[in-house]
């Protein structure tokens, strides 16, 4: 894998706790922070998503590791929020493509 490992992303896993009073709150926690290489999608990789790209659609791309990253997660990248809409391994465990739309 040749990629350019120039951004520092951070994945987040959303949490639900339930107060006394019944409340339930949403938060964030960090999973992992690792280097990843940005890329904007290409014409092909858009017309294959049948019309479901977004502008702020992004691929991050990053070495494999085992964490169990889901499209329930989401990624931070420039302080900006992405939720992961499809992860793609790449080759036999050298990198994931993580591809998500900004929130």
């Amino acid at each position: 894998m040749q990629a350019k490992l120039s951004k520092m992303i951070t994945v987040q896993r959303a949490v639900e706790t339930v107060a006394a009073s019944g409340a339930v709150t949403r938060t964030w926690t960090d999973l992992l922070s690792v280097r990843a290489e940005v890329r904007e999608l290409t014409a092909d990789e858009v017309a294959t998503g049948f019309g479901e790209a977004q502008a702020d659609t992004l691929v991050f791309v990053v070495r494999w590791h085992p964490s169990p990253i889901t499209t329930g997660d989401r990624i931070i990248c420039d302080s900006r929020a992405y939720d992961l809409k499809q992860i793609v391994e790449i080759g036999l465990r050298e990198g994931w493509k993580l591809r998500g739309v900004a929130q």
